[in-house]
C-alpha cells in the first residue's frame, strides 16, 4: 500500500509540473523557436529558416501591433530571435526581438514595432540593416519584459557607406542625418532640374511606391517673389528621375546633396506658412516630410 501511495504522489507531482505555465519573461520563453511553413507574398515564396548568420540590408515599416515593446516581425527568422537594427541614415544601432512573422506585403525588410521606431529614431522606409546575434540572457530579459536593452555602439560610417551601396537597386534612401548639413544652404543654391537634365522615368521603378497625387494646392507653393528661412522637404531620393516625378508633382525644387537629390518646397517667410505647405504635402501621400529651418 505504501508503494502505491509513493506512486500516485509522484504522478501528482509530475502532473503538477507538466501543467505549469512558462514564465513570458523567464528564459524558457525563447524556446522552442518556432520556424512554420513556407507562404507567399505578393507572389513571392519565403521560407523560415534557421539562419545563424543572417545579416541583410532594406527599409523598415513600423509594425503596430508590438506596441511600446521593443521588438520586430520578419518573413523567415526563427520564432523568437534576436537581431541588432542599424539606421543606415544615422549608424544607430539597438538590439530587437523578432517575435512575429511579417511584412505581409511589399517590399520592406522588417517591420519594426513603435517603441523601437522611436529607440532608432526612424521613420517608415528608412533604410536599415537587421543582423542576427545571440544576446546575453540579461539582455534578452530586459526585451522580454517590454524594456530596452543597452543600446550598442554606433556602427562607424565608412560601414554605413559600404552597407548602403548593398540596398536593393532603386531603393529611395531618406535623407542622412550626415548629410543634413550640406543641405541648410542658403535660398538661392536651390536650383530646380529641368527636364532636359532628368533621365526619362521609368514607371516600374516608381509605381508600386509613390501615391496617385492631384495638382498642387496653392497652400504647397511658396508665395512668388518672397524669400525665406523655412523649406518644406517631401523627401531625398537616390534615383533623380523618382525625386523629378514628385517635384513636379508638389511644384517643388531639387537639391543635390552627395547622391542624394533632395526635394523640397520653398522657401517661405515665416513658420507658419511653411506649416500649411507640410500638411498639404503629407496630405499628398509624403508623410515623411520635414520643415527646415536654415537659419539654425
Amino acid at each position: 500500500m505504501s508503494a502505491t501511495v509513493v506512486l500516485a504522489a509522484c504522478s501528482s507531482a509530475d502532473t503538477a509540473v507538466g501543467s505549469a505555465p512558462v514564465n513570458p519573461y523567464g528564459p524558457a520563453a525563447d524556446y522552442p523557436m518556432v520556424l512554420g511553413a513556407p507562404f507567399a507574398i505578393d507572389g513571392e515564396l519565403y521560407t523560415p529558416v534557421d539562419t545563424l548568420n543572417y545579416d541583410s540590408v532594406g527599409q523598415v515599416v513600423t509594425d503596430q501591433a508590438g506596441g511600446a515593446a521593443i521588438s520586430a516581425e520578419h518573413r523567415t527568422l526563427p520564432l523568437p530571435s534576436y537581431i541588432e537594427v542599424t539606421s543606415l541614415e544615422t549608424g544607430k544601432t539597438i538590439l530587437v526581438r523578432v517575435e512575429r512573422r511579417g511584412p505581409m506585403s511589399g517590399r520592406a525588410l522588417i517591420g519594426l514595432s513603435p517603441g523601437a521606431m522611436e529607440q532608432l529614431g526612424v521613420q517608415p522606409g528608412t533604410a536599415v540593416r537587421a543582423r542576427r546575434v545571440n544576446p546575453v540572457e540579461q539582455e534578452r530579459a530586459m526585451l522580454r519584459r517590454g524594456e530596452r536593452a543597452p543600446e550598442r555602439m554606433d556602427t562607424p560610417k565608412s560601414l554605413v557607406e559600404v552597407l548602403r551601396r548593398k540596398l536593393p537597386a532603386g531603393t529611395d534612401i531618406p535623407e542622412s542625418h550626415r548629410d543634413r548639413a550640406d543641405t541648410m544652404q542658403a535660398p538661392a543654391s536651390a536650383q530646380r532640374v529641368t527636364p532636359a537634365n532628368v533621365v526619362p522615368e521609368r514607371k516600374a521603378d516608381i509605381a508600386s511606391t509613390k501615391p496617385s497625387v492631384s495638382a498642387p494646392s496653392d497652400a504647397m507653393v511658396a508665395p512668388k517673389g518672397k524669400g525665406g528661412r523655412y523649406f518644406v522637404q517631401a523627401g531625398a531620393f537616390s534615383v533623380q528621375a523618382n525625386a523629378q516625378n514628385v517635384a513636379n508633382k508638389i511644384n517643388g525644387t531639387i537639391v543635390s546633396s552627395g547622391k542624394l537629390h533632395l526635394v523640397r518646397v520653398g522657401p517661405f517667410p515665416g513658420r507658419k506658412e511653411a506649416e500649411a505647405s507640410l500638411a498639404k504635402v503629407k496630405g499628398a501621400g509624403y508623410t515623411g516630410a520635414r520643415i527646415y529651418d536654415t537659419d539654425r
